[in-house]
């Protein structure tokens, strides 16, 4: 693909725009407190509490900001669906964002399900648009980097990986354009950018400088990737992690998203994926992602601490 010369300046100045608004959020992540003790930050996927109870209700935005601060936590990965219950319910996104920061937490990523990648090019183009309003409130509330899964192919195989890649290259256009990146994440379940080599191909393909990566512990197992794959990964390329562990049991054609638990309390080999990301040159945050129905049924603060103490000690571990 033939760039003239001002649209690639035009695309070095953007994603350098970027890539500095994510080390001064970065930094400010690392100065806000010593972490985890090690090369990277730890932050909540507010999945992991969603359907709990705090405070005698089930959670919220505002509670999980709240739940992740006191219990240790640096970095937010909030769902776009939350921030949009948060604003219907009477919100103002700039509040939300104050109430952030003075939490001591970064919106380290956002997830959000826009169908960019759709065969039918109507429905990709209002993933776009979707895409873009997702974007929007993810800047407004401080954050400069969203998920983009492969939504609206999941159930469909056999695609052309090339135009996947100039699909995916679209979406790291418009993340130019609105100041947010779209980090291409492997979804293990899907018959569509299941496996770590995949998601590596259409990343590559899109040959934009934008273009990067969000694995996940229990995705690239359930996709049925071997975790040595992992090395071919450059930290440059990946700015966000998911972590979580899984059970030896059930095997892996029947787990799913509920099964996933705490770091250390599966078979997940995490000290060889901790050092290996650490070895890539990967300085991100790992997020604490689950979906788990017991820890649902617990208070909110309980299983937002119990998460962040025991990431913190795998990440120790790994590196003793």
């Amino acid at each position: 693909m033939s760039i003239p010369l001002s649209r690639r300046s035009f695309f070095g100045a953007t994603a350098a725009t970027i890539a500095a608004t994510s080390l001064v959020t970065e930094q400010s992540a690392a100065a806000a407190a010593a972490d985890s003790g090690t090369p990277f930050r730890i932050c909540l996927n507010t999945s992991t509490v969603r359907e709990c109870q705090y405070k005698g209700k089930k959670i919220d935005i505002v509670g999980e900001v709240e739940v992740a601060s006191k219990a240790g936590y640096t970095g937010f990965e909030p769902w776009v669906g939350e921030i949009d219950d948060y604003v219907k319910k009477g919100g103002a996104l700039s509040d939300l964002r104050k109430r952030i920061a003075d939490a001591g937490l970064v919106v380290e990523s956002a997830i959000g399900f826009a169908a960019f990648l759709a065969e039918d090019a109507g429905e990709r183009q209002r993933g776009l648009e979707e895409a873009k309003r997702f974007m929007n409130l993810v800047r407004e509330i401080g954050g400069t980097r969203i998920a983009a899964p492969p939504v609206g192919v999941v159930d469909k195989s056999g695609l052309d990986p090339i135009e996947l890649s100039a699909r995916y290259r679209a979406l790291c256009e418009l993340g130019q354009r609105e100041g947010i990146l779209p980090q291409l994440e492997l979804w293990g379940f899907s018959k569509t950018l299941a496996r770590m080599g995949e998601v590596a191909f259409v990343g590559i393909e899109a040959a934009h400088p934008s273009a990067c990566f969000l694995l996940d512990v229990y995705h690239i197992f359930k996709g049925g990737s071997d975790f040595e794959g992992l090395a071919m990964f450059a930290g440059s390329r990946m700015h966000h992690f998911h972590v979580n562990d899984y059970p030896g049991e059930p095997a892996r054609n029947d787990i799913n998203d509920s099964h996933r638990v705490y770091p250390g309390d599966g078979i997940a080999p995490l000290g060889k994926i901790f050092r290996t990301l650490r070895d890539n040159g990967y300085r991100g945050a790992v997020s604490l992602e689950l979906f788990n129905r017991d820890y649902w049924k617990q208070d909110a603060f309980e299983v937002a601490k119990t998460g962040y103490e025991k990431t913190k000690a795998a990440l120790e571990k790994a590196f003793a």
